[in-house]
């Protein structure tokens, strides 16, 4: 009976093959519209894990300045720090692995003919070991280097290859500002950053360097922390806002003019974002299964119209009230699963498309393709039942009669 339901169904669907389609469109729509949504949004998520990973989960970032927005953010009129207070934490919390000085300035960067704005950072060999950020080839400081403050530079990738293309930069000249700094090192390619920066467009000079013949002073304007393996965070952040009370001067109850952030709490910060995002986008995209819903029972009502005598004469012969129902219900049913296996294979083709646009990974969840196609089921169930009990209902003698 099942079978012999199925056959009508889709004989019903192909005789209407025009109108079928365009009934479908709807549910195709719909459920290609979620899978993408939820798909890109998976993939932004991880591509976001991903990247904050890349800058350390042990890592810390300690700022001057009261709270204002977040790593990206900081400093306002508060006192910078000095390379005394970053050897401080380096020597007297029992938890950093290393602190690194930090200040950064965006300058002109000029070789032979060519120009670019980059970010120019002053700091020391601390940085690469806390940021966990390698030197590709060439080197490192020398600590001579370190200590008179000399016109050395190490590069990022993207940097490389703007002014020397696939050559070796090493031992080569780029003027930075007035200063012609001499490349040693090339770093690691890392990419773009969560916050959208390439991190690989960078220049990276002694920290001494940078404040006497850059910024003019001795601010470190940023302090990254690496937390040793098997010490705990909060215990570490803790340690550090102590030393900072205490060289800053900041008695019990006084406001912090400082902000001690957790790269595991800026993960999960823009894990949350982007997960609400993407289901306020799913959401969005859902409405429009619900159109496609309506589509379907607004088709299937015309359908009951339009066979109304064929109804009659199947009550007459001897069919019963569930057969019709079971009839029309399947042929919605079907209607709504022919949409969800198209827009389910319409849905992950836009989201890799778009991945590959917008460099973001492709990640396919089943449950969320699973997800789809029960719920566009459901659609077929819930949109197929009012017309179909419609039809079931019909009386066979006044069905027989109507042309």
């Amino acid at each position: 009976m099942i079978l012999e339901t199925g056959r009508l169904a889709i004989q019903a669907i192909f005789r209407n093959a025009l109108r079928s389609s365009l009934t479908v469109l709807g549910v195709v729509i719909g459920v290609a519209a979620v899978i993408a949504m939820v798909t890109l949004g998976q993939g932004t998520t991880a591509r976001v894990a991903t990247e904050v990973a890349q800058l350390g989960s042990n890592l810390l970032m300690v700022m001057p300045g009261q709270e204002a927005g977040g790593p990206a953010s900081g400093g306002g009129s508060a006192a910078s720090f000095t390379i005394r207070d970053v050897d401080a934490v380096a020597d007297q919390i029992p938890g950093a692995l290393t602190a690194a000085p930090f200040a950064s300035r965006t300058m002109t960067l000029v070789f032979g003919a060519q120009n670019h704005s980059s970010a120019v950072t002053g700091t020391d060999n601390r940085y690469f070991i806390a940021r966990d950020w390698p030197i590709e080839y060439g080197r490192d400081f020398y600590e001579s280097e370190l200590r008179a403050g000399s016109a050395a530079c190490v590069i990022g990738d993207t940097t490389r290859s703007l002014f020397f293309g696939t050559g070796d930069p090493i031992g080569e000249t780029i003027r930075v500002g007035q200063i012609s700094c001499r490349i040693i090192g090339v770093l690691v390619s890392r990419g773009s950053s969560s916050f959208g920066s390439d991190q690989d467009d960078i220049v990276i000079m002694p920290l001494r360097t940078f404040q006497r013949r850059i910024a003019g002073n001795a601010d470190v304007n940023m302090i990254y922390v690496a937390v040793r393996e098997g010490f705990s965070t909060a215990k570490v952040i803790r340690d550090i806002e102590l030393l900072m009370h205490e060289r800053r001067q900041i008695a019990t109850g006084e406001e912090d003019d400082f902000n001690v952030f957790d790269m595991e709490q800026v993960a999960s910060m823009l894990s949350t974002v982007t997960g609400i995002l993407t289901g306020l986008l799913a959401a969005v995209a859902g409405v429009s299964l619900l159109v496609g819903g309506i589509g379907i029972m607004n088709i299937m009502l015309v359908s009951v119209t339009e066979r109304t005598k064929e109804i009659g004469i199947r009550l007459a012969i001897g069919a019963s009230e569930r057969q019709i129902l079971m009839q029309f219900l399947v042929e919605a049913i079907v209607l709504s699963l022919f949409g969800g296996i198209i827009g389910i294979g319409l849905g992950l083709a836009l989201a890799a498309i778009a991945g590959s646009f917008l460099d973001v990974p492709f990640i396919i969840d089943p449950l969320v393709v699973f997800g789809a196609f029960a719920f566009s089921a459901a659609i077929g169930v819930i949109f197929g039942y009012f017309p179909a009990r419609q039809a079931a209902r019909l009386n066979p003698i006044e069905a027989l009669r109507r042309e």
